[in-house]
């Protein structure tokens, strides 16, 4: 079964696109299947600059240091070694996610394995119902070892059993029945989300991080100006904008 990014009413746009391209033209538009969701606004390198420079005063305040990484690897591995740790990630990178999830591009990021991760993320930033569940992104080519299915499942809509055994390994985006609201990441659709998770393998052995939406208590951000001050007013523990990593010095 496939379920779009959008299921709710702003899904109506694509129905309404292809009525208008039938009204228009008096034929079924192309076939289109949409394996991403990433059609929102996209910022630019001097878009992070010119707001870091304009917010430099409370970053100081904050006791914030920034390091500008062109080196997407250098950029992913420190991110990486951030979320082990047990830091909390605010992740903000390319066009943002059009429907009611966050995919990658607007979010915040735990590690998996912590079981006091969701504790963690609602003492800092969420304070969200202890019941409800944070969600696992995992690499494509390893669902099928910690889930009990194969799917695709793009757009984090489905839930689906994980693995009796690999339960305790991931307490932090395990609900209470042993399942999990995955999101499945391919390279070809988000190579430096891609990127930041394979490294993520590579440092602890676990192809999966805890996602959720960059929020508190708003909606997801969808500017950077919005991103940076959700970062300055939670404990938020690190900033990735684009390039830029910022990090709340302890």
């Amino acid at each position: 079964m496939y379920a779009q990014a959008a299921p709710g009413d702003a899904g109506g746009a694509i129905g309404a696109a292809y009525v208008a391209w039938f009204q228009q033209n008096s034929t079924l538009p192309p076939q289109f299947v949409m394996n991403h969701a990433y059609w929102g606004p996209e910022f630019t390198d001097t878009d992070f600059k010119t707001l870091l420079d304009t917010k430099q005063t409370e970053l100081q305040t904050a006791d914030c240091t920034i390091q500008h990484l062109t080196d997407h690897t250098i950029l992913c591995e420190k991110t990486a070694q951030a979320i082990a740790e047990g830091k909390v990630i605010g992740w903000f990178q390319g066009r943002m996610e059009w429907g009611p999830r966050a995919l990658g591009n607007r979010s915040i990021l735990g590690d998996p394995r912590r079981p006091d991760m969701k504790d963690i993320l609602n003492h800092k930033i969420k304070r969200r119902e202890s019941f409800r569940p944070f969600a696992p992104a995992i690499l494509r080519e390893s669902v099928l070892d910690w889930f009990e299915t194969d799917d695709d499942v793009p757009f984090m809509m489905k839930v689906f059993t994980i693995h009796p055994q690999k339960r305790a390994e991931i307490p932090a985006v395990t609900h209470v029945d042993g399942s999990g609201r995955l999101q499945t990441v391919e390279q070809q659709t988000n190579p430096l989300y891609y990127q930041l998770i394979q490294q993520f393998q590579q440092q602890t052995g676990v192809p999966i991080v805890l996602n959720t939406s960059f929020n508190e208590n708003e909606p997801v951000v969808c500017r950077p100006e919005e991103a940076l001050d959700c970062f300055l007013r939670t404990k938020m523990d690190v900033l990735v904008l684009g390039d830029y990593l910022i990090t709340r010095q302890e």
